[in-house]
C-alpha cells in the first residue's frame, strides 16, 4: 500500500475534479427530476383520464428498470435513433428520468396523505380543484414529502458512480484512472473516495433527520 503516491497532489487534484462533475451532475439532474417529479406525481394523483394512465405506466416502466439499463440506454441506443447525447448530457438524462418516477411516487404518496376532509372543505368553499391542489394539498404534502425526497436525493448522488460505465469523467472515473497505473494506490484512493462521498451524504441526512425531527 503506497499512501503517499497515490495521495499525492496531482492525483488529489484529480480526484477532486472528479468529485466536482459528481456534484455538477447529481445537482443538475436534482433540480430536473425535483421539477419533473411534482409535475408527474401530481397528474398521477388527480387521475386525469387517459393521461394519469399514461403517466403511471410510464413511473411504474421506469421504477422498475436498473438504473444502469437507464443510463445504456440514453448513451447508446438514442445515437441509434439520431438522437446522439454528450457524456455528461447522457448521465443527467438517465438519472433524471430514473429519479424523476422515483419522487413522483413519493409526490403521489404525500399529496394521498392530506385528509380527504380538507379537501372537501376546500370545494365545498368554492375553490377549484387546481386551487385546492395548489394552496391546501401541495403545500402541506411538500412539509411531510421533504425527508424521503432528501433522502432520494442522497441515493442519487450516490448512483452518479454508475455513470463511470460511459466514461463520465465523475469521481469512479478518476479513481480507477489512478489506482490502474499501480495496485499499492487501490487502497488509499478508495478510502478517500468513500470518505468523500460520506462526507457530502452524511450532511444531507443529518438535513433529512432535521427535517423529520421537525414533521414529528
Amino acid at each position: 500500500m503506497d499512501i503517499a503516491g497515490a495521495l499525492s497532489v496531482d492525483h488529489l487534484t484529480f480526484l477532486v475534479d472528479g468529485f466536482w462533475v459528481t456534484l455538477y451532475i447529481a445537482f443538475i439532474s436534482i433540480v430536473l427530476s425535483f421539477i419533473i417529479g411534482i409535475l408527474l406525481g401530481t397528474l398521477r394523483y388527480a387521475k386525469i383520464p387517459i393521461v394519469s394512465w399514461v403517466v403511471a405506466v410510464f413511473i411504474e416502466a421506469i421504477r422498475n428498470m436498473p438504473l444502469l439499463l437507464i443510463i445504456f440506454f440514453t448513451f447508446f441506443a438514442l445515437p441509434e435513433v439520431g438522437l446522439k447525447l454528450s457524456v455528461t448530457a447522457a448521465a443527467i438524462t438517465a438519472l433524471t428520468v430514473f429519479e424523476s418516477a422515483m419522487l413522483a411516487e413519493i409526490v403521489r404518496g404525500g399529496m394521498n396523505s392530506i385528509d380527504k376532509g380538507q379537501i372537501e372543505a376546500a370545494r365545498s368553499s368554492g375553490l377549484t380543484y387546481i386551487q385546492t391542489l395548489r394552496h391546501i394539498v401541495m403545500p402541506q404534502a411538500l412539509r411531510r414529502m421533504i425527508p424521503p425526497i432528501v433522502s432520494q436525493f442522497i441515493s442519487l448522488l450516490k448512483d452518479t458512480s454508475l455513470c463511470v460505465i460511459i466514461a463520465l469523467p465523475e469521481l469512479m472515473h478518476n479513481a480507477q484512472i489512478i489506482y490502474a497505473q499501480n495496485v499499492n494506490f487501490i487502497i488509499p484512493v478508495f478510502i478517500l473516495v468513500a470518505l468523500m462521498y460520506f462526507i457530502v451524504n452524511y450532511c444531507l441526512s443529518l438535513v433529512a433527520r432535521r427535517l423529520e425531527s421537525k414533521q414529528a
